[in-house]
C-alpha cells in the first residue's frame, strides 16, 4: 500500500483534485469536527497543494505557503488526512513530505504552523515547539507551533 504524493500550483489543479481537495477539507473540518468556518479564504491561490493519493482517491492533503505568504515565515496548514486511511499513520508522511515540500520549493527550514492543540505532540515529533498560548481559532484552540 503506497500513497503517491504530488505538489501543484492551485491553477494545475485539475477540477477533479479540486473537488476532491475541497470535499476532503469540508469532511473533516466542517462536518467531523463539527465546526462551520470559512475555508475558501482566498489563500488557496497563493498555496501550493500537497496531495496525497491511493487508488485514485485524495486521501491526505496540505497547503504550503511561502513565507510572508499566510505567516512570516514559510507555513503549512489545512492538514489532513481521510478518517477512513488514519490507521496507516500517513499523517506522519504528509507532515515530512510537507517540511520536504517547504524545503524543496520555497527553500527555507524555518516553518510556523496554527495547530489545533490536540496534535500538539504529532507536531512535536517533527520538530515543531509551541512558540504560542491557547487561543481560539474558530471555536477550537489552537496553539502557534514553529519548527526552525
Amino acid at each position: 500500500m503506497t500513497i503517491k504524493w504530488k505538489i501543484k500550483q492551485f491553477e494545475a489543479l485539475s477540477l477533479q483534485e479540486l473537488y476532491q481537495c475541497l470535499r476532503l477539507r469540508s469532511e473533516v473540518f466542517v462536518v467531523e469536527q463539527n465546526c462551520v468556518y470559512q475555508d475558501l479564504d482566498n489563500k488557496d491561490q497563493k498555496a501550493l497543494h500537497l496531495i496525497g493519493d491511493f487508488d485514485g482517491k485524495i486521501v491526505a492533503y496540505t497547503r504550503l505557503f511561502n513565507k510572508g505568504d499566510y505567516f512570516e515565515n514559510a507555513s503549512i496548514g489545512r492538514v489532513i488526512v481521510d478518517a477512513n486511511y488514519r490507521d496507516k499513520k500517513w499523517g506522519h508522511d504528509l507532515m515530512d513530505q510537507s517540511i520536504l515540500g517547504i524545503k524543496n520549493h520555497f527553500q527555507t527550514h524555518k516553518i510556523t504552523i496554527s495547530a489545533q492543540l490536540y496534535l500538539k505532540k504529532f507536531y512535536e515529533s517533527h520538530g515543531f515547539v509551541q512558540t504560542s498560548e491557547t487561543y481560539l481559532e474558530d471555536d477550537i484552540p489552537h496553539i502557534e507551533m514553529k519548527k526552525e
